[in-house]
């Protein structure tokens, strides 16, 4: 076997990054719905839009089939093969207030009961020693499709009055809200990319070992007090999470380095 010389690697190097970087380009008009009504233009039409060389369109558009984002086959061409929905990170709503005008949300609870905190649990709700907390799971789907895993850990006050309530077609935001007579305030949120446990894989309809996107989210009331702390699996090739970012002023005044 003959080893690739240094420029036969640097030209494999050069193309794959080059279908890389098509393949964030198309992937971004796809969640757009660019295509929504027709299928994706040909492989010599992409690559004059792009700039690119047909090798690294028919290298990116691999890449977006082994994500399951597109379909390709003979005589059919290339065709968008699902599509994922926009998760807003610049407000404080339930999934069901964030999908709205995507179909009906509905939540499989698995479960909804009263329980002995863990520590960690405990300290970022600020309960009491011995205090309990109202865990609840569910399945929450659009339409047939599981979007997410959540598990949530409410304060007990606000938790026993909600367990009394319709978990299944509800947000909790929207019920912490009823039941507490004030408005939500703020959250603290975290979002990392975790692999799929057996568990998760089961309850969401994916491959173990799939990537997830994790929240974690701790939300308190307009007066700051803590009472939700969910943990949230979302299924990271039906969802993407988007965000609108302002520069702060006060970070502004670096000095350039030559």
């Amino acid at each position: 076997m003959v080893n690739p010389t240094p420029l036969q690697t640097a030209s494999r190097s050069s193309r794959a990054d080059h279908a890389r970087r098509f393949a964030d380009l198309l992937r971004q008009q796809i969640h757009t719905d660019s295509f929504a009504e027709r299928g994706l233009p040909s492989e010599s039409e992409l690559a004059a839009e792009f700039g690119v060389s047909r090798n690294a369109v028919r290298d990116g558009l691999a890449l977006l089939k082994q994500e399951g984002l597109i379909d390709r086959a003979p005589r059919v061409g290339t065709h968008v093969a699902q599509r994922k929905y926009d998760h807003g990170l610049d407000a404080l709503l339930g999934l069901k207030e964030t999908l709205k005008g995507h179909g009906a949300v509905r939540n499989d609870v698995r479960a909804a009961v009263e329980i002995s905190p863990p520590p960690a649990v405990a300290r970022r709700l600020q309960l009491e020693p011995g205090e309990p907390a109202v865990y609840i799971e569910r399945v929450r789907y659009l339409g047939d499709l599981p979007l997410s895993l959540d598990l949530t850990y409410l304060v007990p006050d606000i938790g026993a009055e909600i367990l009394g309530h319709d978990l299944e077609t509800n947000d909790v935001f929207a019920l912490i809200e009823e039941v507490c007579g004030q408005p939500l305030g703020s959250a603290d949120l975290a979002i990392e990319s975790v692999n799929a446990d057996a568990h998760s894989a089961a309850n969401l309809q994916t491959p173990e070992g799939a990537a997830l996107l994790l929240l974690e989210r701790l939300t308190r009331l307009v007066d700051g007090r803590p009472v939700d702390l969910e943990y949230i699996r979302m299924r990271g090739d039906r969802i993407t999470l988007r965000s609108s970012l302002a520069r702060r002023p006060d970070i502004t005044n670096w000095e350039l380095t030559s």
